[in-house]
């Protein structure tokens, strides 16, 4: 938590839009292997983001085991008919296990995720590797810096949340007093079975095969809403302020003590003058604000 930033003040970051840029730009063909933490790969295809894989985020496969349609055994046998593929499509299609537009899904939300995964982490570096092929791409390819905004305005929300966590930091266990399962949802109630203080929000998204993403907005609102429960204190992300020109206070002088002196008699008023009014008021220059004062309504000091 006290590690998350804006992106897109990062330098490592800044490194990434530029790699996908200049890919975009050139219309290349191949991936971009990005090294850090979690890193990954995008893969691209006339310069468009049709992949992206990484280990901080479940793979389509196991998104779509997750959603029931499919078994494990099942999937197994599959991958043996098909000599070994990861995501064997046509046999998917064929037993009927699920439609190519569900399919489409699956890897759109996969795309997605795994590029929130890649813009939460750390960025070392990035280098382009031709000849990589990608595990299940999208027919219709992402612009690059379209997916990298997404992924960033993903971060943002979770920074705005009361109690923000990264994906690979807290580790949540559940409460000492559980809540009623009856007013939880199926997401909460699943995260409350597996948390133990040890888990991050990465693995609860591999041990239960959802998103990285809803799962860790999903455990920064049942921390703050008291569900779950983390040993590390919230730290507030820092967020990027405009800089301002600094104001210095006018420090109030300490009070004279009291004299006393023979009464004399008072000065004679001028009726016609009004009572002068001191009020010291800050005058702002080109340098900043400077120790100069006027006194309204009198003459200047």
């Amino acid at each position: 938590m006290s590690g998350i930033r804006d992106s897109l003040g990062r330098v490592g970051h800044d490194l990434l839009a530029a790699a996908l840029s200049a890919c975009g730009r050139e219309e290349f063909t191949g991936g971009l292997r990005v090294s850090g933490r979690p890193g990954g790969i995008f893969h691209l295809r006339g310069g468009l983001v049709i992949a992206v894989e990484s280990p901080g985020a479940p793979g389509p496969e196991a998104l779509l085991l997750r959603s029931g349609r499919i078994s494990g055994e099942q999937w197994a046998d599959l991958v043996r008919e098909s000599g070994g593929s990861r995501w064997p499509v046509a046999g998917l299609i064929a037993h009927g296990y699920a439609g190519a537009a569900q399919l489409r899904i699956v890897c759109v939300l996969a795309l997605h995720d795994a590029a929130f995964a890649v813009v939460s982490g750390d960025v070392d570096h990035c280098e382009r590797a031709p000849d990589a092929r990608p595990l299940a791409p999208v027919g219709i390819g992402e612009p690059p810096i379209r997916l990298l905004q997404d992924g960033a305005r993903r971060l943002a929300a979770i920074a705005a949340l009361p109690y923000p966590v990264r994906p690979d930091r807290e580790r949540p266990r559940a409460p000492a007093e559980v809540p009623a399962e009856a007013g939880l949802g199926m997401l909460q109630r699943e995260l409350l079975a597996h948390v133990d203080g040890r888990r991050t929000a990465r693995d609860l998204a591999f041990r239960t095969g959802r998103g990285v993403y809803p799962v860790t907005a999903e455990v920064a609102r049942m921390l703050a809403e008291g569900l779950l429960e983390c040993s590390d204190a919230p730290v507030p992300i820092p967020v990027r302020v405009p800089a301002e020109e600094p104001v210095l206070r006018r420090r109030e002088p300490a009070p004279e003590p009291p004299q006393f002196t023979a009464p004399t008699a008072l000065p004679r008023r001028n009726p016609g003058a009004s009572g002068i009014t001191e009020s010291l008021v800050p005058e702002k220059s080109g340098a900043g604000w400077k120790g100069f004062f006027r006194l309204r309504n009198g003459t200047s000091k």
